[in-house]
């Protein structure tokens, strides 16, 4: 998959430093000054971009919902004939990468998702559906006689295990990034397998 080489706006700069704050001390533990002072900017500048606190948490969780599921079905249309083990396997990866490069993002998500107004909650919940949906389909190719709750169950127990990472340690305590992400796929397809009886070393 094509990966993004231009310089992030100022808008972007600003929900990644938002999702740090929010991360590390809470929603009400931030202000709009110290998210401006992080990028530069004033912090009634940063009303020029977003309206308030409010639309910055709505559009980070919103929009990793979407980014990830906009991924997966890339990812899809590209197998083109891509046998499913290794469709599957292309999953875990965009997965993996959203897991160690956003771990802020799953933070936010696990403390502050109530605190969505009832339309962006339900969207995102939306989005995460069809997320969960895709790969179902996935993994039963992978494994056709896996029942769908049961592939259905499996794909959230590994959602849960490689969005984990944020209690993993902090990034400099980690045993690298390329080490780690190997080792989370080997988990997460050893789940898969463990979930249709069969080796930790998947579909054939």
């Amino acid at each position: 998959m094509a990966t993004r080489t231009d310089s992030p706006t100022r808008r972007e700069q600003i929900l990644k430093e938002a999702a740090r704050l929010f991360a590390e001390r809470g929603f009400h533990g931030v202000g709009v000054d110290e998210i401006g002072a992080a990028v530069g900017i004033s912090g009634p500048g940063l009303y020029r971009h977003f309206p308030g606190k409010d639309a910055m948490l709505a559009e980070l969780l919103v929009g990793i919902s979407g980014r990830l599921l906009t991924g997966a079905k890339l990812r899809v249309a590209e197998a083109d004939g891509m046998p499913g083990p290794e469709l599957l396997d292309s999953l875990i990866e965009g997965h993996i990468d959203f897991a160690l490069d956003d771990r802020p993002l799953i933070t936010l998500h696990d403390r502050e998702l109530d605190r969505l107004r009832d339309s962006d909650r339900k969207l995102v919940r939306q989005l995460q559906r069809q997320y969960v949906e895709l790969w179902v389909e996935v993994v039963r190719t992978c494994y056709p006689g896996l029942a769908e709750p049961t592939a259905r169950s499996a794909v959230h127990s590994v959602f849960g295990l490689l969005n984990s990472t944020p209690h993993l340690g902090r990034p400099g305590s980690l045993p690298g990034r390329g080490a780690t992400a190997e080792l989370l796929h080997r988990m997460a397809r050893g789940a898969f397998a463990a979930s249709a009886g069969g080796s930790a070393e998947g579909p054939a």
